[in-house]
């Protein structure tokens, strides 16, 4: 007769030869999605891609999940109820999620293969304006003038017109109520001076309204550097108004209705504005929008590195499959060593832009917490 404790050790022998091949499957499982974290995420070059890497160690789960399940020491018919359990509750939260989750997904799909709009670019949707600072499979990030974010679901993109600012430039324009006692051809001249003072180019007036009272002129003209397309539709409008007030045109309404008893000689033009601007440098020159759309700076400086990168990746894997063939050894290693010292530079800058990235959303985290602690009572 066997003793207690011979009898318990008989007992955990036979629990581990029972449960012995789900512990081993369930070990290299957990190696094996480690080893696939490392190796698509932690030290793939940063060229984008990101979401098909996570959904790659997705599958790779569910994978382990189900080898686990038929690895259980159980009979089948209970192996059989537990994956049946696996595949409803699989099925119910696909058929729940269908109308957002795949159709945000989808549409994901069909911004980035249309490519009509990149990191950095402006756009704009319904009311909201803004650069464009993150592109993801679901939703797509926009920073405004004011250096919010705002967040769209890429479904709502799909559906709704987007205006997309080209990245060779624009034409900005502005407009201004003027009476019908002003010559045509005198507001006209001022408006395409405004518009040369403003840096535009190709400008021209359009009449655009004859009022009861006044008539509507709408100056534009082309912007070459997009970035700065705030401060430069601001300096469009301060440079109309110094220009009809240098030409001696009172922007006032007809209606216009003054109780205090002034001189007829009288007319409501800032005495400075009178003469002459001076003619700022663009480099001394304010420019709101490189702290506004700092973000989106980012993210337009990580997408344009990483297309050189993937060029430069591409250039090298042609040149190494040349290489052998070329009798000019010296050249080609000098142009190979060239090219990878490019790789590594472009690596570390979108490395930097990254860390900028990260940085950028924990002081959003930090001042979120800091909100919050503020409205605890």
């Amino acid at each position: 007769m066997l003793t207690p404790p011979m009898h318990y050790l008989q007992l955990i022998v036979a629990l581990l030869r029972e449960w012995l091949p789900f512990l081993i499957t369930l070990l290299i499982g957990i190696l094996v999605i480690i080893a696939a974290y490392y190796a698509l995420i932690k030290r793939r070059p940063p060229t984008g891609h990101l979401v098909g890497r996570q959904m790659l160690i997705a599958a790779i789960v569910g994978v382990l999940v189900v080898s686990l399940i038929l690895e259980l020491p159980i009979d089948n018919e209970q192996r059989g109820q537990l994956l049946s359990l696996l595949g409803i509750l699989v099925t119910a939260a696909i058929a729940l999620s269908s109308t957002t989750l795949l159709g945000n997904a989808m549409a994901g799909f069909m911004l980035r293969s249309i490519r009509n709009f990149r990191p950095g670019d402006f756009i704009v949707v319904d009311e909201h304006r803004g650069r464009v600072s993150e592109l993801g499979l679901l939703r797509t990030e926009i920073q405004t003038e004011r250096r919010n974010l705002t967040t769209f679901p890429n479904l709502y993109l799909v559906s709704n017109p987007v205006t997309v600012v080209r990245a060779s430039g624009t034409f900005i324009a502005s407009s201004v109520s003027l009476g019908y006692d002003i010559p045509r051809e005198k507001v006209e001249k001022s408006l395409l001076k405004a518009a040369e003072g403003a840096g535009l180019t190709d400008a021209f007036v359009f009449v655009l309204e004859l009022g009861d009272f006044s008539i509507t002129y709408q100056v534009a003209g082309f912007l070459e550097d997009v970035k700065y397309l705030i401060s430069a539709e601001s300096k469009l409008r301060g440079s109309m108004l110094d220009s009809l007030h240098q030409a001696s045109i009172e922007i006032v309404s007809p209606t216009f209705m003054n109780q205090r008893q002034l001189k007829p000689e009288k007319i409501f033009i800032p005495e400075g504005s009178r003469r002459a601007k001076p003619k700022v440098s663009p480099v001394d020159e304010t420019r709101p929008e490189e702290r506004m759309f700092d973000k989106a700076e980012i993210a337009e400086s990580e997408a344009k590195a990483e297309e050189r990168l993937k060029e430069v990746i591409a250039e090298m894997e042609r040149l190494d499959k040349e290489r052998d063939g070329k009798a000019d050894q010296a050249s080609a290693q000098a142009q190979f060593e060239e090219l990878s010292a490019k790789r590594a530079e472009l690596e570390a800058e979108i490395l930097r832009h990254k860390e900028a990235k990260k940085l950028d959303e924990a002081d959003a985290e930090a001042g979120a917490e800091a909100d919050a602690d503020v409205e605890k009572p």
